[in-house]
């Protein structure tokens, strides 16, 4: 059940590919990565876990176990040749798991993704909820974020229609994914989620950075970036 009007709300982001296991040289990988903190949230059992799992591991992770506390994965891609890390981070939807890192976890983040199960509608009705509490938390109005839709594959017992999301996703202005982690035809639209947040905060972003050519392992800082754009390590 994919949007395709959605998909490229922040850009295409059909220039990116994950990155191998060449590293530069050790003292200017900081300089070079720069790392984007996408937080995921929503209540219990909606699959921030899944959704994040099949993003930075490419498989459906089976019968996963209750967040407790904050867990977070990463995956490093390339966007139009800058190398870029992705964290998601990923938080227990219990309000008791939740009270003494919740100020943490909404530190220096750098874009939302709400989530909710179309199978139970309660999980849909606490998004204003998740949603005030970005802002009880001095999150900025700035910071990107998507609504998305889980559990696609579950058809036969979807609660949520699409226009209903799209209604609540259209009074607080936030683009609507609907999609699902489990089923693997649908790997490329969970990558492409991420990848158009990951996207719109590379492309806001200064860049302080060039590379030199592949066959040169030096990272080149040009003299008028490097005077203009503080260090984003």
């Amino acid at each position: 059940m994919a949007h395709n009007e959605n998909r490229n709300v922040y850009g295409s982001p059909a220039r990116y590919h994950t990155r191998g296991s060449t590293r530069l040289h050790p003292e200017y990988d900081c300089l070079q990565t720069r790392i984007f903190k996408i937080i995921v949230i929503g209540d219990s059992n909606v699959g921030k876990t899944c959704l994040s799992y099949r993003f930075c591991g490419g498989k459906f992770l089976q019968n996963p176990e209750a967040t407790i506390g904050v867990d977070f994965r990463e995956r490093t891609v390339e966007i139009d040749g800058e190398k870029i890390k992705i964290q998601i981070w990923d938080t227990a939807g219990q309000e008791r798991f939740r009270k003494s890192m919740v100020e943490h976890y909404y530190r220096n983040v750098h874009a939302i993704v709400f989530v909710y199960d179309i199978t139970k509608l309660s999980t849909f009705e606490s998004l204003p909820d998740w949603i005030e509490e970005c802002a009880r938390h001095s999150v900025s109005p700035s910071v990107p974020r998507i609504m998305v839709g889980n559990k696609c594959d579950l058809t036969d017992t979807c609660q949520i229609s699409t226009s209903s999301a799209q209604r609540l996703a259209d009074n607080y202005n936030l683009p609507l994914f609907e999609t699902s982690a489990k089923d693997p035809t649908e790997k490329e639209h969970v990558d492409a989620i991420f990848m158009t947040l990951a996207y719109k905060l590379k492309n806001h972003k200064p860049l302080r950075l060039k590379q030199l050519p592949r066959e040169s392992s030096m990272v080149h800082l040009s003299q008028e970036e490097d005077a203009q754009s503080p260090c984003l390590c």
